[in-house]
């Protein structure tokens, strides 16, 4: 890399980092702030950080609660859709440590280069603004083109991430596409960043099915303003009360994961959330709601709906008369 190059990237970053208002106004200079003066990292170091050995790996994959077994397939997919384009996918840990990689054989040697492989730290406290530590870092999905990197060892590349969370709403990885092709845009970054956060949120639904087994999964709509928002997933046991929500559900109920003063926790009543179906409340409408539901798995039939519920079939029509249910049961 030329000299001038190299000391304009730093001198630029090292000024925007130290701005008293810059980070105010952009969140990428708040990332660069945060590695210079938080993790006293040097924009212009060009070192590779050493990669953890395969036995650390190991430990380390197990305590993430194997999340590289969960992706496995939805990597392969998203993989299988970028390849082409000379980009490698990546999942990391919550610190950033890589776990798995899709890489093409043509391109690995270039992304062993770079230090992108498993067992590296792409943590913003190691490498500074990149995808990986920033999307962590700031929880949220990220793109950080080129020199918007803060380490000068990075700048070839484009990055972009989305963060993956667990079955109770806490971080728990990211999500990565990597390129150093010099014509990787903005518009294909802006695809790409489409692709992988519905990647990330398959992986998220595959950890939370399997979190709650029994359960009924239900699909809550998020953010109808914006375009990218992805759905949320409430677990329903069969009592109707909610025992799990993805993050994306529980920042559409305004869920807590810590309990604070004032906070809703789960579980809830299933109602609580989503409302009454019937007009009554109370007992009078979960009662009405459990009418409702044995006859119609019982097609109407007042003797299996009456002996579903463990009731007489008199006591079932005195019951909806009084609950002014409409309709006459068959039988």
């Amino acid at each position: 890399m030329r000299q001038p190059t190299r000391h304009r990237h730093v001198k630029r970053v090292t000024e925007a980092a130290l701005s008293p208002s810059g980070a105010a106004r952009s969140r990428l200079v708040a990332s660069w702030r945060r590695s210079y003066v938080k993790h006293a990292l040097d924009p212009g170091d060009a070192q590779r950080r050493d990669r953890v050995c395969e036995r650390q790996l190991c430990n380390i994959r197990g305590a993430s609660g194997d999340l590289h077994v969960l992706a496995s397939d939805a990597i392969d997919r998203l993989f299988q859709r970028v390849r082409m384009s000379g980009c490698g996918v990546f999942l990391t840990d919550a610190q950033g440590v890589i776990l798995d990689q899709r890489v093409g054989d043509g391109d690995r040697a270039d992304f062993d280069g770079w230090n992108l492989t498993e067992g590296s730290d792409w943590s913003e406290s190691s490498e500074g603004t990149n995808g990986v530590g920033t999307c962590l870092a700031e929880e949220r999905a990220v793109i950080i083109h080129r020199d918007e990197h803060y380490s000068l060892r990075n700048i070839a590349m484009s990055c972009i991430d989305a963060p993956i969370f667990g079955p109770d709403g806490r971080l728990m990885g990211a999500l990565d596409i990597s390129s150093a092709r010099a014509d990787q845009s903005g518009a294909l970054n802006a695809l790409m960043r489409d692709a992988v956060q519905r990647s990330a949120a398959q992986i998220e639904e595959i950890a939370f099915r399997r979190a709650f087994p029994g359960a009924r999964i239900v699909l809550i709509e998020t953010d109808s303003s914006d375009p990218a928002a992805l759905p949320g997933l409430l677990a329903v046991d069969a009592h109707d009360v909610v025992i799990g929500a993805t993050r994306a559900a529980r920042r559409r109920f305004g869920l807590s994961s810590e309990g604070g003063p004032g906070e809703r926790t789960l579980p809830l009543p299933c109602a609580d959330l989503l409302g009454n179906v019937g007009r009554q409340g109370g007992f009078d409408g979960a009662e009405a709601a459990a009418l409702r539901r044995a006859l119609l798995r019982s097609g109407g039939t007042a003797s299996a709906a009456a002996k579903a519920l463990g009731i007489g079939r008199a006591t079932l029509y005195r019951r909806m008369k009084r609950l002014g249910l409409d309709g006459a049961p068959n039988d």
